[in-house]
């Protein structure tokens, strides 16, 4: 039996036992990085570079990508580091930082997207009064209102999770502290009160949910109110990269809260962890630039003058 009080690191999850094995993961986790990477920054780039793309679609995108590029630079240095030395530890406060961070930008980047379907919303429905509507200071109220979101979120779950007793060890069975693994180190008795919280922010995420879905029922609607067919493919253009980040987004978040212990394994748990925590943030920079005909040129563009710059 052990204590949180003497917990000084946790255990995380080696990739595998042999040292070519583990140096393939490094490579492997090196390259979706620096894939993230150069997505993200690219359209960070490109977006506060390019005035035509200063409007608030392209400023909650540009806040996404930063909430990307932070969320993956959370857990995959580490695990790299691991890999590279040989090792599976993190410190206590460590772990407690990392755990911070991934609540409270994995729950920024959920009300974000939430506010997104708002955006694209108003676009479709109001177009006339779009600009009027959702102006500059707006849009960095609603973005400050995200941020803040996942920071309150954080905060509770935090002060909640590292003042209850470890009993079961300090061995996690993930590559980085995930709060499913935390709980599992809880004593019997005094785990229902993290409980009790998961409960409220699943039943504020399902709200968010519900949000999203009426949006886009109400996008919808309006799209097939459009007599032309080039107008609506124009209107559906625009939000299908939303919908497929949102789709990636709820799919592995909604198998990790509620998949069922007769189907879960090891194996299993890894691979729905990479999607959501990995592969989401480094394809969806992707998704937009390859959905989203203007932001494709602006890059093009940007490229095109860094390379021609370079050659001066």
């Amino acid at each position: 039996m052990s204590n949180s009080s003497s917990i000084l690191e946790f255990l995380l999850l080696p990739f595998a036992d042999t040292w070519e094995l583990q140096l393939l993961h490094f490579w492997l986790f090196l390259v979706i990085y620096l894939a993230a990477l150069l997505g993200n920054g690219l359209i960070i780039t490109t977006v506060a570079c390019d005035h035509h793309l200063h409007t608030p679609m392209y400023f909650f995108l540009l806040n996404l990508s930063f909430l990307n590029l932070s969320s993956i630079s959370t857990t995959i240095p580490k695990s790299m580091a691991n890999s590279l030395w040989h090792t599976r530890d993190i410190s206590y406060w460590g772990c407690a930082a990392q755990l911070f961070l991934l609540f409270f930008l994995i729950g920024a980047e959920y009300s974000l997207l939430t506010i997104m379907s708002y955006d694209r919303y108003l676009a479709i429905w109001k177009p006339f009064h779009y600009g009027t509507l959702l102006g500059s200071r707006a849009c960095v109220h609603m973005a400050a209102a995200a941020w803040g979101t996942g920071f309150l979120n954080a905060l509770q779950h935090m002060a909640s999770t590292f003042s209850i007793p470890l009993c079961q060890g300090n061995v996690l069975g993930q590559f980085f502290c995930e709060m499913p693994q935390i709980l599992k180190l809880f004593c019997s008795d005094s785990y229902l009160r993290e409980v009790g919280i998961l409960v409220v922010s699943i039943g504020l995420a399902f709200g968010c949910f519900l949000f999203i879905v009426l949006s886009y029922v109400q996008i919808l609607r309006a799209v097939l109110r459009i007599p032309f067919e080039q107008g609506q493919h124009k209107a559906f253009s625009t939000c299908l990269p939303h919908l497929d980040v949102v789709s990636l987004f709820l799919s592995t978040a909604v198998f990790v809260c509620l998949k069922l212990p007769s189907i879960s394994s090891p194996s299993l748990d890894l691979v729905v962890t990479v999607l959501y925590s990995i592969v989401s943030p480094a394809v969806n920079p992707f998704i937009y630039s390859m959905r989203n005909q203007e932001l494709k040129e602006a890059i093009k563009n940007l490229i095109s003058w860094i390379l021609s710059m370079r050659q001066k």
